[in-house]
Parts: C-alpha cells; sequence; structure tokens
C-alpha cells in the first residue's frame, strides 16, 4: 500500500511540485499584505466605518486566501517530502522549521486580526511595520535552502 503511494506521487511528482509553488505563492503574498492591512487599520479611528471596511478586507484575506492556501502549501510539501524522503535531508530540515516558524507567525497575525476587530490595539504600527519584514526574511531563507540545498 504505502509502495503504490509513493509511486503514485512520484508520477505526479511535478504536478504537486507546481501546486505547491502556486499556493505558497499566494500565502506568501497575504503575509505580505496582511500586516500593511493591520497598519491601516489602526491608523482608522476606532467604530468608524473605514476601520469596519479594514475588519471585513482582513476577515476576507485570512480566510478566503491566506489560510487555505498555507494549508494547501502544507499538503502539497509533505506529499512532496513523502516522495523525495526529503525528512532525510539537512537542507529540508531546516526549511522545515522555517516554515514551521512561518505557520507559527501565520496565527500570531490570524489573532492579531481578531484582537483588532475587537478593538483591541496593543501592537504599534511601528512594530507591525518590523514584522511585516518577517515572510520576507523567512522566504530568502526558504528559496536558499531548496535552491543552493549548502548543507
Amino acid at each position: 500500500m504505502i509502495y503504490a503511494l509513493q509511486t503514485a506521487l512520484s508520477l505526479t511528482y511535478a504536478w504537486i511540485k507546481a501546486g505547491h509553488v502556486i499556493f505558497v505563492i499566494f500565502w506568501m503574498a497575504g503575509l505580505f499584505l496582511l500586516p500593511r492591512y493591520y497598519i491601516y487599520h489602526q491608523e482608522s479611528a476606532p467604530g468608524s466605518a473605514e476601520e469596519k471596511k479594514w475588519i471585513e478586507r482582513e476577515r476576507k484575506l485570512r480566510n478566503i486566501i491566506i489560510t487555505p492556501a498555507m494549508i494547501l502549501v502544507w499538503l502539497f510539501g509533505l506529499s512532496l517530502m513523502w516522495t523525495i524522503q526529503a525528512w532525510t535531508m539537512h537542507w529540508f530540515q531546516a526549511k522545515f522549521l522555517i516554515v514551521l516558524a512561518l505557520s507559527g507567525y501565520h496565527a500570531l497575525m490570524v489573532s492579531y486580526g481578531k484582537r483588532l476587530a475587537r478593538g483591541e490595539r496593543p501592537v504599534s504600527g511601528k512594530a507591525l511595520r518590523i514584522m511585516n519584514e518577517i515572510p520576507g526574511l523567512a522566504a530568502v531563507l526558504i528559496v536558499i535552502l531548496v535552491i543552493v540545498k549548502p548543507f
């Protein structure tokens, strides 16, 4: 059974990899955009019509794009991992840790958006601008690990 599954995955490897890359792009685009939305949201007047629009935009971005994309990234990525037995490769282990941390960042951003929607504003705009750099740094490290395979 496991051999049959691995054979099927290897026959569809290019399609799985394409799906993985496509949904990584969607996920990362959303993770670049979401903190920026939060900055604009925080700059709007509490209780205003503008704030309500930001709450709805953020909810749609999280629920329609970012979270489904992250789930598909994980499904495609785990399929690729299984197909090439990547868990034995050091570059992959480092990449896996970064993706795990990026998923934690995703959860943190989702949680922060829900706090904003409740009227809480615990983080400054400056802190959000700094946090906005995290996905870019993760992308640089992941691309280097996957392409260069330094170890």
